[in-house]
């Protein structure tokens, strides 16, 4: 299964041949909606688990039945992998009694086929460490503190058992300045150089959902317009920009009604509140952080009745003082807002979801590897780059200094394990990720189980990654916003 993704990505070239890896002694976190651990995909030959341990943190402990959190931790209940051999031996019916964790949206337990499924995944023989966070309905995401302490316990259970850990996050949100300032991204930024571990985390599915614009705000100012669908009960606007520029905003309801909102005289972390016919505006003006120097203009739609006003909202960005004038502004997600609900002139760039943008996670988009196409879903990046000023037959050289994402995987029509035992197709940067958590797997059990190289582990093993990808014609230049670095080339990121 897969086997076409496989064979793109050069993993069928370095596991059906010299060197057969597999992923052995690697643990693979992964950080999702849990796991139906009941399937053949987590189990090994002799039908015991392959899973090391379940951390379910939706679960209240209960000392007396000895439910109990991870030591250290205060939430949630641990499974050990014993206790999931016994719940297994009991049956499905009897051993969810045993081992209550469960996967409403399919979602973990897809994730994790593709990166160690027995039978399909990338690494088949590498142990899980599953982590099932947040609410359990489809299409949630996990607290930034569940995330947090998901993150730092896979860590910690590499070190504890001194084993290279790969850490699957195959979700992310639009909230936050998507330049890896926030606390969550910083959080992974130093998690990723803690024991022998990485961290790698999807671009997302925002790249073609118009919830992105930005542009510099010149002369008289700028009018952004955004459109909003039909039965939406509620939207948020992030305006993001530099501390230094000053701007008022005009706003204009779809039925001609205007509210002047003059932030220039507002104090920071101060709000205003406006009623635009049957939608009320709430709008907050942010102030600086000790970790992030961009300024955020928050604006809440809420409807004064069961939905906001649909139609062509304007929204007029006045400038009071400009130094540089640029803005970028964010809506939530595409699945936590209508259908048509979105930015005239959306700017695919810099889509690419929170916490894919902290810079030393390895961060994966997706690609068509039957059409060996760009999907266009996958969140986009940036490449920042500068000239060094010396003069040369080009007039300059080019020299790049930032990248993301780092590389893509298959993320198209790919095969996941379902609960019912059988397989379907899906496809998203969620799915992408897992190929690239795998192979991350496989790198690691070359260098550090084998001992070719004890140190492959983070930023070298991006490096090797990236050395490794390999371009897409139809996509010229690289690296490039949408694919970083190219597409996942196990076999050529292994050393000569």
């Amino acid at each position: 299964m897969n086997d076409l993704e496989k064979a793109q990505s050069c993993i069928s070239q370095v596991t059906q041949q010299e060197p057969y890896l597999t992923g052995e002694n690697v643990v693979i976190a992964v950080l999702d909606s849990g796991i139906d651990y009941f399937l053949p995909e987590f189990r090994d030959a002799g039908g015991q688990t392959r899973i090391l341990a379940i951390w379910d943190q939706t679960q209240q402990p209960d000392e007396a039945q000895g439910k109990l959190p991870p030591p250290g931790y205060q939430e949630g209940v641990l499974y050990t992998r014993e206790t999931i051999n016994e719940a297994l031996a009991l049956g499905r019916e009897n051993g969810q009694r045993l081992v209550p964790v469960f996967d409403a949206s399919g979602h973990g337990t897809a994730v994790a086929g593709v990166a160690a499924g027995t039978g399909m995944g990338v690494a088949p023989k590498a142990d899980l460490l599953i982590i099932r966070l947040g609410n359990p309905q489809a299409d949630s995401f996990p607290r930034t503190t569940q995330l947090m302490r998901g993150v730092n316990y896979a860590v910690n259970v590499g070190a504890a058992l001194s084993r290279p850990v790969a850490i699957n996050l195959s979700f992310g949100n639009t909230y936050g300045d998507h330049q890896g300032n926030s606390l969550l991204e910083r959080f992974i930024d130093n998690a990723a150089e803690v024991g022998r571990s990485v961290i790698v985390v999807g671009s997302g599915n925002e790249g073609a959902s118009g919830g992105h614009t930005a542009g510099v705000i010149q002369g008289t100012g700028r009018v952004v317009e955004l459109a909003v669908g039909g039965y939406e009960t509620g939207l948020s606007i992030q305006l993001w920009k530099h501390y230094q520029d000053v701007f008022d905003l005009l706003v204009i309801s779809p039925g001609g009604e205007r509210v002047q909102l003059t932030l220039s005289q507002l104090g920071e972390a101060e709000a205003v509140r406006r009623t635009l016919e049957q939608t009320q505006l709430l709008c907050y003006l942010g102030k600086p952080l000790p970790y992030n120097v961009q300024q955020e203009i928050f604006i809440d739609m809420i409807p004064t009745g069961s939905y906001l006003n649909s139609g062509v909202w304007r929204i007029e960005l006045q400038p009071v003082l400009l130094v540089t004038g640029e803005y970028r502004m964010y809506l939530p997600g595409y699945a936590a807002r209508s259908v048509g609900t979105r930015f005239f002139l959306p700017t695919p760039d810099m889509t690419i979801t929170i916490p894919s943008t902290a810079r030393r996670a390895i961060t994966v988009g997706a690609y068509d590897a039957a059409r060996r196409s760009y999907a266009d879903f996958s969140g986009r990046g940036y490449v920042y780059s500068y000239s060094d000023g010396r003069a040369d037959t080009s007039g300059g050289r080019q020299i790049i200094a930032d990248v993301k994402p780092d590389l893509a995987a298959p993320g198209v029509n790919i095969t996941v394990p379902t609960s019912d035992g059988g397989y379907k197709q899906v496809s998203g940067t969620s799915f992408a990720t897992p190929f690239v958590t795998g192979a991350a797997a496989l790198l690691m059990e070359w260098g550090i189980v084998r001992g070719n190289d004890p140190f492959l582990y983070g930023e070298k093993l991006k490096a090797y990654l990236i050395k490794g990808a390999e371009p897409l014609a139809a996509l010229g230049a690289f690296p490039n916003p949408q694919l970083g670095w190219g597409i996942l080339c196990v076999r050529g990121s292994l050393p000569r």
